[in-house]
């Protein structure tokens, strides 16, 4: 597949793609740092501006349209969220370019800690915009919240996933099946947990050459909050968050030890990015950008699906 990727912050998702053998042809994001570290680990061809000011005609054609849209506007852990909050329809700028460019198919991904995934699906289905939307487009589309502990990322992170089919695309997407499970449920290995996805990784006290492996020193503090639980080194981790503004004040998830935060790089582990994966900005940009991302694992897993498709078109 040609694949446009719009809201492509770090790459997490366009990562997955180019795992499944896809080629990444163009990309966007606004957020400089995202960019940069796109760029060190992908490519070029990534472009850093506000996706409103974008022309479609200047979108290379492509076979696919993939984008993890910003929720944070929509997350009940969002205390000042709003329904005016620009975040809220930034998911229309998606849908403009898919009015545009008419690909046969697009990948829609949203999900945050706290209700988001549930908030924006219901957003979905209650837009009065929705049913005009997508008759004028001729797009069949379904939606699914999925795990990605289920798919071998060691957390228990869920994202809905909207997938639409050009309606004269001879295709019918099916969900990936889960390659792990909570218990070994169905034969499948357990969940990964987050000691067994970490206990490759060195002491960052130690001299070791893992680019971004430092960690913050905001103070632990077990009081049940986000970001102050401790985290059972058994199990996966809880939600990878991205809170806090470009200034800091980011939350992180303590190391299973207890004792400190997790570093960037083990961090990025939890999210299932791999060692040599380089973050550009500082301690705190590159802490959100590994929030922000959709799991490469499950990425890889949805973009799998679409290399079943021959390239046929329905009989009309």
């Amino acid at each position: 597949m040609k694949v446009v990727s719009l809201f492509s912050g770090a790459g997490g998702l366009d990562l997955g793609f180019k795992m499944a053998g896809h080629d990444i042809i163009w990309a966007n994001d606004m957020y400089a740092d995202a960019v940069e570290t796109y760029k060190k680990n992908i490519g070029d061809h990534i472009i850093c501006e506000d996706i409103s000011k974008i022309k479609a005609e200047d979108i290379p054609d492509c076979d696919i349209i993939i984008g993890g849209f910003p929720c944070q506007g929509f997350s009940v852990a969002n205390t000042k969220r709003h329904e005016d909050d620009e975040r809220n329809v930034l998911y229309k700028q998606l849908i403009r370019m898919i009015d545009a460019k008419r690909p046969k198919f697009f990948l829609a991904e949203n999900g945050s800690y706290s209700g988001a995934v549930e908030q924006i699906v219901r957003k979905l289905a209650t837009d009065s915009t929705r049913k005009t939307i997508w008759t004028q487009l001729q797009i069949d589309y379904l939606h699914k919240i999925l795990n990605a502990a289920d798919y071998g990322v060691p957390q228990t992170r869920q994202r809905v996933i909207i997938i639409g089919v050009r309606n004269d695309i001879n295709f019918e997407y099916i969900y990936p099946l889960p390659t792990n499970s909570k218990n070994g449920k169905d034969g499948l290995p357990e969940w990964i947990s987050v000691s067994e996805a970490m206990a490759h990784i060195p002491d960052p006290d130690l001299p070791n050459d893992l680019p971004n492996h430092v960690y913050s020193k905001y103070k632990l503090n077990f009081n049940g909050y986000l970001g102050h639980r401790p985290l059972d080194p058994d199990k996966p981790a809880p939600t990878v968050t991205a809170r806090g503004d470009n200034k800091g004040g980011v939350v992180i998830l303590p190391h299973p030890n207890g004792k400190r935060r997790m570093s960037c790089r083990e961090l990025a582990t939890v999210q299932s990015f791999p060692l040599n994966y380089e973050f550009c900005g500082n301690n705190s940009s590159v802490y959100r950008q590994i929030g922000n991302a959709v799991p490469p694992l499950l990425g890889r897993a949805v973009a799998d699906v679409f290399n079943q498709y021959k390239g046929e078109k329905k009989n009309v």
